[in-house]
């Protein structure tokens, strides 16, 4: 019995513990929370804390004169939100911010409901009109339209003026609807002006919502916090059974600024430890007021101060909180110093053992590595130079470089001597070999535009081969070439010996190859009867020059239209010289092994691998007959017998049958003595025997002659033509120097790519190849 008693006794004791215990926790968290209300005064309305200067009952909330009541709530069920005492009973307040100065409310939806055969069953239009110093906000709410037949317009005030904003949405099907944004179709979201003082919206219907009344009998229309409505595939549904949304109201104390009501000593609303802030988003004069930073409560009670040491996580970190009025400091521990915004942190000079030790081990590696990178570095710069040193020495770069020097050193030498490029020129002339520079390839190399640190545009030419050169036969080709300066052969500027196989250096042309004029290729062409003839008399004059004039006869071997380049003025310069051979004074034929182009190969050459200047005349006599026919030289396309068409120009004109293969862009021109004149001249370049063809002296000055009689005919100018003017003038400035050959739309066949000066040099490796068109 003793023993239950005993037990009894110390359940009552636990209890009466835990009952002490509650009561204290009551109490701290009492002191942790200011209090928002008046003394005495009811601070909950259901569940939402009343703050002052709003109040329920007399005595609770701020009077102001002229504005007694305007603060004052209703509470008229313990479970429901406050109400203001001016508004009806459907709208509720749902939440305070005295720090903004703003209420949220329950606003009511208005709407517009039909049956299915067109008839009105509900029309709801609540408004809404506030007294001073309520207004809606613009800033914080956005007015909506939902419905398929739908048109709303608001109506409000501000003082006396009015203003209307509205919204329409027009749609056939819930198809047609944006199911995830309000868009327009299906909704419909519109800014509202600041400061309004009240609000009506006037709901209607174009066709009463008839024909699509199975999926939306209604419209809505509201005014709602922007971000607390978001239009979806299921609104049309969840409206039927909502009737409030919230929407944010703008209040202030009074009507005057706070420069005026601070000198107040009567009504001023703000108390310790808080500032005044104007309401700028009425149209009224009035203010609100906020608590120091550093200071947390009700404003309109007096702030307390915030007492930021009490906090879970030591605001100073590494050191001691001391809390002051509105703010706090800290003392720091040793090693540890203020950042200026009251946190410690380490201190740089700290007795930090283990981090030294961390951070000179990282420091040596990065050293160590850097070092090791330097070393490599240097290493690969060394055997780079002397690679580069080993190609200039292989491919005769002090033999070149000092006849060079002694060619400029004589005195009857005038001309410009060939300049010996480094790598790293080149390079940088070319943005380090761009892609965006390249202007040809083929089998055997690539041609890039560049341009010299003297300003002058270039062609540069690389090769893809790599059989070693015979040196002293490049070097003496490299002087020779470098001499030539006529306006009608490209310049070769120099050469690059600092690579495995040398890269040569041309002046650049502009304005395409030939080969595009006459085939119409890349935007070029057509050319007049006079533009062509003043070609080929240019490179003819070319041609000559080469096989007579220089100071060692000089045989290209692979004349063609795609090596025949034009600049802006149509002046044709031949180019190419990757299969050229010297001939030796003494010697007027060379045995070599067979290179050239299909269809432009002297036949005579390509049995008996002897090379002379008729060669040439040959393959120039095609190039006359491309002129006269816009036919390419070998067409895969064609009939065997049909494909070469030096052998169908010698048969067609033997027949008398030409007129068939001219083209007809010269036929029209009505000059058929001149082009009769000129097959004549073809037909004699293109025999069979050597012996038969004339020099290219004798081309030169007939060509000449014939000129000469054209320009005595109307018309008869190589530039009469606007359409050629206009041409030079509008052609983009394509870029061909030298050309590099690879397969192309010419569809015949090149046996050597003239990527730089190799074929002459390889005269032991070279094999017929299939070739391109010069593209």
């Amino acid at each position: 019995m003793a023993l239950v008693h005993g037990k009894m006794l110390l359940m009552k004791l636990s209890l009466f513990l835990l009952a002490a215990a509650t009561t204290l926790l009551a109490a701290a968290a009492d002191k942790l929370l200011p209090p928002q209300a008046k003394p005495n005064c009811p601070d909950h309305c259901g569940n939402l804390t009343i703050p002052y200067p709003f109040g329920i009952g007399d005595g609770c909330y701020i009077s102001l004169k002229g504005l007694e009541n305007q603060h004052k709530l209703i509470c008229d069920n313990s479970t429901e939100p406050p109400s203001l005492n001016w508004t009806n009973s459907g709208v509720r307040i749902t939440n305070f911010s005295l720090a903004e100065g703003e209420l949220q409310v329950m606003n009511e939806i208005s709407k517009d409901c039909y049956n299915n055969l067109g008839g009105r069953v509900l029309n709801t239009k609540p408004g809404l009109s506030m007294n001073p110093p309520f207004t809606i906000s613009g800033a914080k709410n956005k007015f909506i339209a939902i419905g398929c037949d739908t048109s709303a317009v608001f109506r409000g005030f501000r003082g006396e003026q009015e203003f209307i904003t509205g919204c329409m949405s027009v749609c056939n099907n819930i198809g047609a609807v944006d199911q995830n944004s309000c868009s327009g179709v299906g909704c419909c979201k519109t800014d509202i002006p600041d400061g309004l003082k009240n609000r009506t919206v006037r709901l209607g219907s174009y066709y009463n919502h008839m024909e699509i009344w199975e999926f939306n009998p209604c419209s809505y229309a509201f005014i709602v916090q922007d971000g607390h409505f978001e239009f979806n595939g299921t609104s049309f549904e969840q409206l039927e059974n909502i009737e409030q949304l919230p929407m944010i109201f703008n209040w202030q104390i009074g009507n005057e600024t706070c420069d005026v009501a601070e000198k107040s000593t009567v009504d001023y609303a703000c108390q310790a430890n808080t500032m005044c802030v104007n309401q700028t988003k009425g149209p009224r004069s009035g203010y609100y007021c906020q608590c120091l930073p550093g200071y947390e409560g009700n404003p309109y009670l007096g702030c307390q101060d915030v007492d930021e040491c009490s906090a879970e996580i030591n605001p100073c970190g590494n050191g001691t909180c001391h809390n002051s009025p509105g703010n706090y400091s800290c003392t720091c521990i040793k090693g540890f110093r203020n950042d200026g915004l009251w946190k410690c942190i380490a201190h740089p000079k700290a007795n930090n053992t283990p981090l030294k030790i961390s951070l000179g081990i990282c420091i040596s590696f990065f050293v160590v590595l850097v070092g090791i990178f330097w070393i490599y570095r240097e290493d690969k710069r060394r055997k780079f130079n002397k690679l580069r040193e080993k190609y200039f020495e292989v491919n005769g770069g002090p033999k070149l470089k000092l006849k060079l020097q002694q060619l400029a050193s004589q005195k009857e030498y005038l001309g410009t001597t060939a300049q010996i490029f480094t790598a790293e020129e080149l390079k940088k002339a070319t943005n380090d070999y761009h892609e965006s520079k390249k202007i040809g390839e083929g089998g055997y190399g690539i041609v890039y535009q560049g341009r010299l640190d003297d300003k002058r545009e270039v062609a540069i030419k690389t090769s893809k081969m790599s059989a070693q050169i015979q040196s002293d036969q490049f070097v003496n080709e490299v002087i020779v070439l470098s001499q030539i300066s006529h306006k009608n052969v490209v310049k070769l500027l120099g050469c690059c010996l600092e690579t495995k196989m040398p890269m040569l250096v041309y002046e650049f042309v502009g304005n395409g190859t030939l080969y595009e004029h006459i085939h119409k290729i890349n935007a070029k062409g057509p050319l007049s009867l006079a533009l062509r003839l003043k070609i080929a008399a240019e490179t003819a004059r070319a041609l000559s020059y080469l096989h007579n004039s220089t100071s060692t006869q000089i045989v290209h071997r692979d004349v063609k239209a795609t090596n025949i380049l034009l600049d802006e003025k149509f002046t044709a310069k031949v180019s190419d010289f990757g299969a050229s051979r010297l001939v030796p004074e003494d010697q007027t034929q060379l045995s070599t092994l067979v290179q050239g182009t299909m269809g432009y190969l002297d036949p005579e050459y390509l049995q008996s691998n002897t090379l002379t200047e008729k060669s040439d005349v040959y393959s120039f006599g095609v190039v006359l007959v491309e002129l006269l026919t816009a036919k390419k030289a070998v067409s895969f396309d064609k009939p065997e017998a049909e494909r070469n068409l030096a052998n169908v120009f010698v048969s067609t004109f033997e027949k008398g049958q030409l007129d068939p293969i001219l083209d007809d862009e010269i036929v029209k021109d009505g000059n058929r003595e001149i082009i009769i004149k000129v097959a004549n001249l073809a037909g004699r370049c293109l025999s069979v025997k050597r012996d038969e063809r004339p020099t290219m002296k004798d081309v030169e000055t007939e060509l000449d002659g014939i000129l000469k009689t054209l320009a005595k005919q109307p018309g008869g100018k190589p530039h009469s033509s606007s359409k050629e003017t206009d041409h030079s003038v509008e052609s983009p400035l394509n870029s061909y120097v030298v050309e590099v050959r690879g397969e192309g739309d010419g569809g015949s066949t090149s046996i050597i790519a003239s990527a730089e000066y190799d074929a002459s040099m390889q005269n032991q490796s070279q094999m017929l190849k299939p070739f391109d068109d010069g593209r």
